[in-house]
């Protein structure tokens, strides 16, 4: 079990020292069972609860917010300040090591995202417009909090545990183990699927990409007849990645960022129900994610045209044909390769950096031989 170096709550009610605790890592389900359905929208999947709504805005009583999905402490009433935001903000967190911070490039603006140390919650972001001593802002989401009042602090307190340096973990399963929380997958559809497949096989925690088929029958899953348009399958991709290292909401960030989700079966000159923009969702938190994630696209406005991606159970995935599968890998001179997948390809590598596989992962072989 992986463990981060992070400051408890002790048998005394007082902050510890830093104390080395387990990593909270829990399966989709397993969170959803844990949290409501809007606790797990904003902390795992990255949302953002509206303005002016949260249950902890106004709260003045002395005590400590912690992490909901945890209880790590995350901020001191003492921290806590009126900012006119709309959501609960403090100048400070109880401890540094508490708090994770990670470059956010979503909604086409670069902001600083918080997150908790110990489960890596979603718990909104930090600005530099806070008030003396510290000038900064952590602008958090109340669904993301839990209150402790000062005189209950004993009844979140957990012994420190600090694992032997020479401590040896057992051996790790294979990546492939469906049984792991280390491998998950998502269908999403959005134009050919030549440059879709491309697109995603630069990030990190990808672990490999599929073009095929989705929305229709298996008997018509097969190019010469998705190229009708009258099947109900749209091109689309298989991405199996590891939600360790990159998160379905960091999935679909990338992909609302590489298509036009705004016109109706159609991506540029790709014209047809087969090119439609479509997030194909195997089960309901996945749903709820997507929908959130567009909610707050249509809410801040991201996209001049209203959203027309669609939501689809996914039904089945079919793999397409052999020639199919990364095709602009190994076909980076194409004359459609070049003029529409390549500029994809280095939109993420811009726009998306902190999410690219590491140099010699993988990364470089979308578009070689440029």
């Amino acid at each position: 079990m992986p463990s981060v170096r992070v400051r408890v709550i002790g048998a005394d009610g007082k902050l510890t020292g830093p104390a080395d605790v387990p990593k909270v890592v829990l399966t989709a389900a397993e969170w959803r069972k844990r949290l409501t359905p809007e606790q797990y929208r904003v902390t795992r999947g990255r949302g953002t609860e509206p303005a002016f709504c949260g249950g902890l805005l106004g709260n003045k009583e002395a005590g400590i917010y912690v992490c909901v999905c945890c209880d790590l402490p995350l901020f001191e009433s003492s921290a806590k300040f009126e900012s006119g935001t709309g959501w609960p903000s403090f100048f400070q967190p109880v401890a540094t090591e508490n708090i994770r911070q990670k470059t956010d490039r979503s909604l086409g603006m670069v902001r600083t995202e918080i997150l908790c140390e110990r489960c890596d919650a979603h718990l909104g972001h930090v600005f530099e417009d806070g008030p003396a001593p510290t000038g900064l802002r952590y602008c958090l989401n109340s669904e993301a909090l839990r209150f402790v009042a000062n005189g209950r602090l004993k009844t979140i307190a957990e012994p420190q545990q600090q694992p032997s340096p020479d401590a040896k973990a057992g051996p790790a399963p294979a990546p492939g183990d469906p049984s792991r929380p280390d491998r998950a997958e998502a269908v999403f559809a959005g134009g050919c699927f030549w440059c879709v497949e491309a697109v995603f096989e630069q990030l990190d925690g990808v672990l490999e990409v599929v073009s095929g088929y989705a929305g229709g029958d298996a008997a018509t899953a097969n190019y010469e007849a998705v190229s009708t348009g009258r099947t109900g399958h749209a091109e689309a991709v298989k991405i199996v990645y590891d939600p360790r290292k990159i998160s379905y909401e960091q999935l679909l960030k990338v992909h609302f960022a590489t298509h036009e989700p705004t016109t109706l079966n159609r991506q540029g000159n790709d014209v047809g129900r087969q090119y439609r923009s479509a997030i194909f969702y195997a089960n309901e938190p996945e749903k709820e994610i997507a929908e959130a994630f567009i909610a707050d696209l249509s809410q801040a406005k991201v996209f001049k045209r209203r959203i027309v991606t669609t939501l689809e159970p996914l039904k089945g995935f079919y793999p397409a044909e052999a020639k199919h599968q990364d095709f602009v890998a190994c076909n980076p001179a194409q004359p459609y390769v070049r003029a529409v997948a390549l500029p994809k390809v280095e939109k993420v590598r811009e726009k998306f950096k902190d999410l690219l596989k590491p140099e010699g992962g993988g990364q470089q072989a979308v578009g070689r031989g440029q």
